[in-house]
């Protein structure tokens, strides 16, 4: 029987054999020849090895068909499938290219925005502020708007009038408080530095009244000064001066103390030096005063112990300061700024920001507020409402827009405020208006749409396209959502309609591409013609010399046509030199190098790029990264923006800038009549001008070392160039000296070139290898990453593999997902075998001798029974089948034949077993073999691989170190290169506007001069005429100045007259006044002798009354003196107790009398009071009731006479309302028209609608009973319930219920109406819910609905049926309490929350009040 293997797809049966053994599919190694029977992948993807041990029958004739059958279809599919893969490879392919096209077009288009407002002059603004070009930044020139300017010209005697009171004695309390501060001459001379007279003389009154409230002690801080005692006071008041900008604050610091060594600083004002070296002069002078210390000290030797007042003097000083510092800076600050009309202060012109940024503090007012707080100053609430009592107010305020960071590093997220946006409009446009416009900060959405509706405006306006290419409309939503390609489309617009015509005239291009063709373009029409068209001609006409063809821009990315730009201008330009013209005329139509042997674009696009920047600001419109990336430019828009400032460099600045080019290059290339003006202005220039060259001179030697060393690279190809092309005439020797010398010098050249080319073609390549090497590691890093974040590795399906874009991803999640499935399978399978193992082991180590002796011995008997069967057996059989065979009658011949074939086979049998044996074991050795040979390549390959990594970690940070030091190197080179030559180029360019000046002045003088001499002539013609003209005139003006002088005597007599009048009335009322001041001093004497006279009188009685007193105790004393006997005693002391009690009791009588008069006089006194003050309020009644009388009769009066007067005209517009309103339609009438906008409110989408609605049921309720009731009747109230019902908490929701709520209380003052809104089911429900939801309007509105509703019993009734509101309605009375008895509590709570508080209180009291009592 026939047998044939069969390749058996991926069986379960081959999955569960021992694959224990197989590792980690990997990539095969390249080097290793051993090659397996086996596949070298084991994945489910691929098909099993073929089995040895598998067999399968031979197919059938009739599944042949159909097999032929299934394989074509299974071909038509592979070729469908592969077509649809090239597709799709395709349509991502495009994709992928445009999105690098909008990358590459976002990076040029956020240079030119960077350097557009980095640089706005150079990109052809206008920076000019209203003609003047002096538009610096700067704090040493005040801003003045174009009409002040105009004033300066007649206000020169004001301002000598301002120096001479500023010069004058006016100010000598200021000086002299101002002693312990500052000198006052020196500060006044610092001062005028910074500041106008003006502004100097304000200053100084202000602080005269500040000083004499301060040294009166009606402003002062407290007597222990804390600001200075306190560390933690003293460090806060430290940071609020440092919160001032460094510039500022040495200005203000130099102009109080005075010291040059405060502006002699030439570092950066933010170092850190310079800010420590600041709050050092902050803390040892500003906090401290040297001269106080002395004359306070105990003891000169111990310091910080001083005598009382040491600190309250201080704080004296230290206010005076702070005050004078902040008033000064605000007044420099606001008199340099710049204001909003005109462009944006510190950045358009005007001053340097007088806060940092960083800092919290953004106004003066804000500084004397945190500076001068309650805890340093003694028994001030308001510091500046009390300043600006006495006069001092300062009004600078720090704007947001003065601080915001114009630089843009992400296109897309950084113009969705819309501020930079309007930024660019307003520089390109030179529209300072749109600032004005603009929100800033713009933090929110809302704002974002502002100004980007703001900004699309302006465009719209300046007739800039607002769709894309494809005609989509861009909206505001667009940009500040950062929609990409949109947003994009809008900055190409902008750049092509408002900045091309600021880079590109249409004539200069028009002359230009004349030149060039070398005859008049008559046939271009410049006026018609594009911007863009006309670019195009120009490269075009430029590519035709160099045999180059360009269709379009998009002809452009592969650099040839900038190669014979460069070639073409560059070439020119330096060709001039004053050599022979002859030679160069020659040398002047052959090129360097021709268009198609130089196909190096990422080398052209940065030559272009650098080799014009070093003729002025350029931007890097094209980035290298990019360049190198993709091996040239990928955005044909960003090329043409490149050539356009190419351009401009290049043909529209080439007659501003060639100065400065030849003097670059060292060329001396200028004609005669140039060199012969040269001279006049040179000999003509002052001695400072010529200082001033020498100067440039200096600095420039850096930039023109450079300029030619670049000019000799370029000079060195053109000569190379011109020797192999054209070939001197001469001997032969010589030309054959000359043509070795020439190949000589063109090998060494061409092997210096291909020596660099080849350089540069390994560096490309190595950096090609690495980022492919960095690609493929990301790319798998993104495969692992995506495929963990998709779902676990275990669950992940095979068909969701497809859902991934690229082709390289899928593989790779595929082969990931396929390790991870043979690895979780090949670790089951060795837990499995594992456990098996396990298991068997511990079944048989108990019987493990005995069952192997067994099996031993079993083994002995049956291939003992084998080999006797086949010895023994074997002759029994052959000896039973030769009997049968003779029994059958069988020859011997075919006994023997049968007996032959049957050793035969018995050797046959033999053999094939001894191969099979032999087999088996070759297989068995080859097998283990290979294993030993896979387990060593398998080592091999890892060592090497992890070596191969390990170097390429190692070379991958060399390279990058290399890299950043190489970056940091190149940028600081470029920073101090474009340094070198911007000053160069300003330095130039003043020295230019300087020369430019003075020709002007000098024609104006000889056009003056002209003018002057022609008019002599007429002059002298003139003269008898005039003669004659002025006689009577002079005559006349002589009467008219005689009788001036007769009158003016006149007015000097009356004066003194009138003068004599005064005086003479003057004396008399003194007399009158001096004899009054004599009768009232008389009468104060007699008053005072009245006084004194009664004062002696009261003493005497107060004497004489003691006198008669003691005397009557004297005689009693006596009395009982004399009586000497002992019997008597008792009778004595009797007679002298009655007597005193006689003198008691008169004098308790007398005084009892006195106290009766001086109450009665006492009472009379306030009986006269209290009438004098009723008959007082009685008549102030009454006078106010006959005025209020009074008044309503005039109201009544004069409206009788209104209504008399306007009685006809009421009557005519009486009659025409009745006339109207015969002709009016039914539904145009009020209520029909409320009555239709009611039925539509349910339904109405918009808001604003809605609002609209509400407001005028509102409106018409309030005014119309008849308008309620029809509101009611057609339903009204259910509406509005159901309109309450679905509002929101936004702002224009809350109006709507706002309205609502309004409508239905003006239903309320109805009694019937009320009734009705009560018996609206769950009416009563959503007015209380709205009652304890709202907290502002709503919530008094929805309290009054249920005031109405309570003065019902029905409504009472109604309310009660909703005790969890009520509950709720005593909890809100009980907050409200307590929240009102906290505000209380809180002295610091502002006033309007309070009120709000208390109002809410008593309207939810009052209504509590009505439903409990029914």
């Amino acid at each position: 029987m026939e047998e044939e293997p069969v390749t058996s797809s991926a069986s379960s049966s081959f999955l569960l054999k021992d694959i224990s053994n197989f590792k980690t599919p990997k990539r095969t190694s390249k080097n290793s020849n051993f090659h397996s029977p086996c596949p070298r992948f084991f994945t489910a993807s691929k098909q099993t090895p073929r089995s040895s041990l598998s067999f399968r029958p031979r197919s059938r004739p009739s599944l042949s068909s159909s097999r032929s059958r299934t394989a074509a279809s299974s071909a038509a599919a592979r070729k469908l499938k592969a077509f649809e893969l090239e597709q799709c490879h395709s349509a991502r392919k495009e994709q992928a290219r445009k999105e690098q096209s909008l990358k590459s077009l976002s990076k040029s288009l956020t240079v030119w925005l960077n350097f557009l407002y980095r640089n706005p002059k150079s990109c052809g603004c206008d920076v000019s502020i209203s003609g003047d070009d002096n538009n610096v930044v700067r704090v040493d020139s005040a801003w003045r708007s174009p009409k002040r300017m105009r004033e300066l010209w007649w206000r020169g005697e004001e301002s000598e009038n301002v120096a001479a009171d500023i010069s004058g004695s006016m100010y000598l309390a200021l000086r002299s408080s101002l002693k312990e501060v500052c000198s006052f001459d020196d500060l006044k001379q610092r001062m005028r530095i910074y500041l106008r007279l003006g502004s100097c003389k304000e200053i100084f009154n202000v602080m005269s009244q500040v000083v004499k409230n301060i040294d009166e002690g009606r402003l002062k801080m407290k007597s222990h000064c804390p600001i200075v005692t306190d560390v933690g006071m003293k460090e806060k008041a430290s940071k609020i001066l440092m919160s001032y900008n460094p510039i500022w604050l040495r200005i203000g610091l130099y102009i109080v103390f005075g010291g040059e060594s405060l502006l002699s600083s030439e570092e950066d004002n933010s170092s850190e030096q310079d800010i420590s070296f600041l709050k050092m002069v902050i803390d040892k002078q500003f906090f401290l005063h040297s001269g106080l210390a002395k004359a306070y000290a105990y003891n000169k030797k111990v310091e910080g112990l001083y005598r009382p007042g040491y600190y309250e003097n201080l704080g004296n000083v230290i206010l005076k300061r702070i005050l004078l510092l902040v008033l000064i800076l605000d007044r420099a600050k606001s008199q340099t700024s710049l204001p909003l009309e005109y462009g944006i202060d510190g950045v358009d012109g005007g001053s340097p920001l007088l806060f940092t940024v960083s800092s919290g503090i953004k106004s003066s007012r804000q500084v004397l507020n945190d500076f001068l707080s309650s805890d340093v100053m003694h028994g001030e609430g308001n510091l500046l409402a009390h300043l600006v009592i006495v006069g001092y107010k300062v009004s600078h305020q720090q704007s947001a827009l003065v601080e915001f960071d114009f630089q843009v590093s992400d296109l897309f997220v950084d113009l969705q405020d819309g501020v930079r946006l309007c930024r660019a409009i307003q520089l390109l446009q030179h529209e300072p208006s749109i600032l004005m416009k603009m929100i800033v900060p713009s933090d929110t959405h809302k704002k974002n749409l502002a100004n980007c509706g703001v900004a699309l405006q302006y465009l719209r306006q300046a007739g800039v396209m607002l769709c894309d290419e494809d005609g989509m409309k861009i909206t505001g939503d667009d940009v500040a959502d950062g929609d990409k390609e949109l947003t994009l489309s809008l900055l190409w617009n902008m750049f092509v309609h408002l900045q091309l015509p600021l880079l590109i005239d249409k004539t200069i291009i028009a002359d230009e591409i004349s030149k060039i063709r070398g005859f008049n373009m008559e046939n271009l029409n410049a006026v018609n013609s594009t911007l863009l068209a006309m670019l195009l001609n120009w490269i075009q006409a430029i590519c035709e010399k160099y045999d180059l063809k360009i269709d379009s821009f998009s002809s452009l990315v592969n650099g040839k046509a900038i190669w014979c730009l460069l070639d073409y201008y560059f070439r020119r330009e330096v060709s001039c030199s004053c050599s022979n013209k002859d030679s160069h005329e020659t040398r002047g139509e052959e090129s360097i190098m021709s268009a198609t042997d130089y196909t190096d674009a990422v080398h052209n696009f940065v030559l272009s790029q650098k080799l014009t920047a070093l003729l002025g600001n350029f931007p890097e419109v094209l980035q290298i990264s990019d360049l190198l990336e993709h091996n040239g430019a990928v955005s044909d828009q960003s090329v043409v923006v490149l050539l356009v400032f190419l351009l401009s460099q290049l043909i529209v600045k080439k007659n501003v800038d060639q100065l400065n080019f030849h003097k670059l290059l060292g060329c001396n290339c200028q004609n005669l009549e140039r060199r012969h003006s040269l001279t006049r202005r040179q000999s003509a220039s002052s001695e400072a001008v010529v200082h001033k060259k020498e100067i440039d001179k200096d600095t420039t030697e850096d930039a023109a070392k450079k300029f030619k060393a670049i000019q000799s690279w370029w000079r060195d190809m053109s000569e190379r160039n011109y020797k192999s092309v054209v070939r001197p005439a001469g001997s032969t020797s010589y030309c054959l000296t000359a043509r070795k010398s020439s190949i000589d010098i063109q090998r060494e050249n061409a092997a210096i070139v291909i020596q660099s080319h080849f350089r540069r073609l390994i560096e490309c390549r190595k950096f090609l290898k690495m980022m492919k090497a960095i690609c493929l590691m990301q790319t798998v890093i993104r495969a692992w990453l995506t495929v963990k974040k998709h779902s676990e590795l275990s669950k992940f399906s095979f068909s969701r593999v497809q859902e991934f874009p690229s082709e390289e991803l899928k593989r790779l999640v595929e082969f990931i997902v396929e390790r991870h499935s043979f690895v979780n399978l090949r670790r089951s399978v060795l837990l499995i075998q594992q456990a098996a193992r396990i298991w068997i082991a511990q079944r048989h180590d108990a019987s493990y001798p005995d069952l192997v002796k067994a099996a031993i011995v079993i083994q002995k008997c049956v291939r003992g029974w084998m080999v006797r069967s086949q010895h023994i057996l074997g002759p029994a059989h052959i000896e039973s089948a030769s009997l049968m065979c003779r029994e059958i009658g069988l020859s011997n011949s075919i006994i023997e034949a049968a007996t032959r074939i049957q050793i035969a086979w018995k050797k046959f049998l033999c053999r094939s077993l001894h191969n099979q044996n032999s087999a088996a074991i070759k297989i068995q050795s080859n097998y283990r073999g290979w294993r030993l040979r896979r387990s060593f390549m398998k080592q091999k390959q890892a060592i090497t691989k992890i070596q191969s990594n390990f170097r390429r970690l190692k070379c991958w940070r060399a390279f990058q170190i290399a890299w950043k030091d190489f970056v940091y190197r190149s940028l600081q080179n470029q920073t101090f290169a474009a340094t070198k030559i911007q000053s160069h180029f300003r330095g130039w360019q003043l020295r230019r506007s300087f020369m430019k000046q003075k020709q002007t002045t000098i024609k104006i003088q000889s056009n003056f001069q002209r003018l002057i001499c022609s008019s002599a002539f007429h002059q002298y013609k003139t003269a008898a005429r005039s003669a004659i003209i002025i006689q009577p005139h002079m005559r006349g003006w002589m009467a008219r100045r005689k009788v001036q002088r007769y009158r003016y005597l006149i007015v000097v007599i009356q004066r003194h007259f009138r003068g004599w009048l005064v005086r003479k009335e003057l004396m008399l009322q003194r007399s009158a006044v001096i004899k009054i001041q004599r009768a009232i001093r008389c009468l104060k004497c007699q008053k005072a002798f009245h006084f004194q006279k009664q004062a002696a009188i009261q003493i005497q009685q107060f004497i004489r009354g003691q006198i008669t007193r003691n005397r009557l105790l004297g005689a009693s004393s006596l009395h009982a003196a004399t009586t000497g006997s002992c019997k008597f005693k008792m009778v004595e002391g009797l007679f002298q107790s009655f007597e005193l009690t006689l003198v008691i009791a008169s004098v308790l009588k007398l005084q009892r009398w006195w106290r009766d008069v001086l109450l009665f006089k006492l009472r009379t006194k306030s009986a006269i009071i209290i009438q004098s003050h009723v008959r007082g309020w009685i008549a102030r009644q009454k006078a106010y009731r006959e005025r209020k009388h009074i008044v309503v009769i005039q109201s009544y009066w004069k409206g009788y006479l209104a209504r008399k007067e306007s009685i006809g005209q009421l009557m005519d517009l009486r009659l025409r309302m009745l006339k109207s309103a015969m002709n009016v339609d039914d539904s145009r009438r009020i209520i029909n028209r409320l009555l239709s906008a009611l039925s539509e409110l349910l339904s109405m989408k918009s808001i604003s609608g809605i609002l609209h609605i509400c407001e005028t049921l509102d409106m018409a309720t309030a005014h119309s009973l008849k308008c309620c009731e029809e509101l009611v009747a057609a339903g009204a109230i259910g509406i509005l319930l159901k309109q309450i019902r679905s509002v929101s908490r936004s702002i224009p929701d809350q109006e709507v219920l706002k309205h609502a709520l309004s409508t239905l209380r003006n239903l309320t003052r109805y009694p019937h109406l009320t009734e009705v809104l009560i018996d609206t089911p769950g009416s009563i429900e959503i007015i209380l819910w709205e009652l304890h939801r709202n907290k502002e309007e709503g919530y008094f509105i929805a309290s009054e609905i249920l005031k109405k509703i309570c003065s019902n019993q029905k409504g009472v009734k109604a309310v009660r049926k909703f005790p969890a509101l009520l509950k709720r309605l005593h909890n809100l009375v009980e907050e409200l309490t307590r929240k009102a008895n906290m505000e209380k509590r809180n002295p610091r709570g502002t006033v309007a929350i309070r009120e709000n508080i208390e109002r809410r209180l008593r309207e939810a009291v009052e209504l509590l009040k009505l439903i409990t009592n029914g």
